[in-house]
């Protein structure tokens, strides 16, 4: 009697245990299958964003790219995904109208590094127009140019009196535009091409010779204002400009000058400067406020802007008595 009751005892643990391993195989197999869903469902939701964006790409270039997160919290059955990055954080995603800011510049520095100096100048090769573009890729149309990558600190015009002079403007160009851009500037070429074939050297119909040539050179007079010479806008205003009735070779920077220093000196035996000794006379009357001329023509060259101007013939000259 106890031994059978024992054994009914036995065999009721047995199928507990038994039905307890079936209901843990139960279990284990259901959450398997979650899971495996799951991961299914991740991989076809990641392999449609993949086709959608590479779709999107290859039309306008403009297709959302989608990411995926796993959103759900750690002690979770199951997880919740997102097919869209803006849907999860919208700040990812800029608005349709926003383009992001350019970085501003730093402005050029006063003395930039790549100056060279002094340079050794010779006219042995050949210049053309075509090598000047070549060697100057960032000059823009009408001889402009502005460094990339810093602010400039000044803006300037560059302006040449020309005239039957085209050689020299090749090797000027060649030599000047490399200057002006390791100065870090921004600056524009102009040249004010004098139209017209009157002559206005009066030395070539006077004087016979074959060759002129200086072999010792001085100064003719202190206070030479010959060269190159720079002047502020407002500067330029105050004195009126540059003065307009000198016809022909010499006077005017002189003339210049004496308006700069609001000072009289007369150099001896050089016509036309008998008109110096006057310019603090005439500086309010012969310049900006009596330039007259007609505008020719406007066109813009990959090395310059051209600028021609008709300026009428110079006045008769006194007879000598």
């Amino acid at each position: 009697m106890t031994r059978l009751m024992l054994g009914r005892t036995l065999e009721r643990i047995c199928k507990g245990v038994l039905l307890l391993c079936l209901l843990h195989f139960l279990i284990m197999m259901i959450l398997y299958f979650d899971v495996y869903s799951q991961r299914f469902d991740l991989f076809s939701r990641f392999n449609n964003g993949r086709n959608g964006s590479r779709n999107n790409g290859s039309g306008t270039g403009s297709g959302h790219h989608y990411y995926y997160y796993n959103l759900s919290r750690p002690n979770a059955t199951s997880a919740t995904y997102l097919a869209a990055a803006e849907q999860l954080v919208p700040s990812l995603q800029p608005e349709n109208n926003q383009t992001p800011s350019p970085k501003p510049l730093p402005p050029c520095p006063e003395n930039p590094p790549g100056l060279v100096g002094r340079l050794l100048i010779e006219f042995s090769s050949q210049m053309t127009m075509e090598r000047l573009q070549k060697e100057n890729p960032n000059v823009t149309e009408g001889g402009r140019y502005k460094p990339p990558d810093c602010r400039p600190r000044w803006k300037v015009a560059i302006i040449i009196p020309f005239r039957h002079r085209e050689n020299h403007l090749k090797y000027w160009l060649h030599y000047l535009h490399p200057i002006l851009r390791r100065q870090k500037i921004d600056y524009g070429i102009y040249i004010i091409n004098q139209v017209g074939r009157q002559d206005t050297l009066e030395e070539r119909k006077s004087t016979d010779v074959n060759c002129f040539r200086t072999l010792l050179f001085v100064l003719p007079y202190a206070g030479y204002f010959g060269g190159v010479s720079g002047l502020s806008k407002k500067q330029f205003l105050k004195i009126n400009g540059f003065p307009n009735e000198y016809w022909g070779w010499g006077g005017e920077d002189d003339d210049i000058y004496n308006r700069h220093q609001c000072v009289k000196f007369l150099p001896q035996n050089l016509f036309p400067f008998n008109k110096i000794q006057n310019t603090k006379n005439t500086m309010k009357k012969d310049g900006i406020s009596s330039l007259t001329y007609k505008l020719v023509q406007v066109k813009k060259y990959p090395m310059y802007t051209n600028i021609s101007v008709e300026i009428g013939k110079p006045p008769p000259r006194p007879i000598k008595g």
